[in-house]
């Protein structure tokens, strides 16, 4: 994978793909769902993806269990994003790449906690190396 790639501008048909695989609410409707869910749900809108478009501000599914919680191996990865300063854009745009690192998978594919470390090993190797 290029490491011009997350130096670049992000192609809008990055989030269509985002939205048609995975679903791509804007943050108010996570926020509406998290509310209705939970007496306090801040802690949980703290560790959201978050991606910037033209258009607003929302979370990729790709994020989501199907009960809506958050997919604790996502929420790792993403925090060591944080932790590397990685944009938030750039993090999902890591995720829906294939990743070199990965045998060519692409890290979204890869969300089970049982690839954890390679997906950490991964996103150290490619992204964070990238963005720096």
């Amino acid at each position: 994978m290029p490491a011009d790639l997350y130096r670049s501008p992000i192609p809008p048909q990055l989030w269509d793909t985002i939205r048609d695989e995975f679903g791509l609410p804007a943050l108010s409707q996570v926020r509406e769902r998290l509310e209705a869910g939970s007496p306090d749900p801040e802690p949980v809108l703290r560790q959201l993806v978050r991606v910037f478009i033209d258009e607003g501000t929302f979370c990729p599914g790709f994020q989501f269990l199907p009960d809506l919680s958050l997919n604790p191996v996502v929420v790792g990865l993403f925090q060591r994003a944080i932790d590397l300063r990685v944009p938030h854009n750039y993090f999902a745009l890591w995720m829906v790449t294939p990743c070199h690192a990965l045998d060519a998978a692409r890290p979204v594919d890869r969300r089970q906690k049982q690839h954890q470390a390679a997906l950490l090993s991964a996103l150290e190797s490619t992204l964070a190396r990238a963005v720096a």
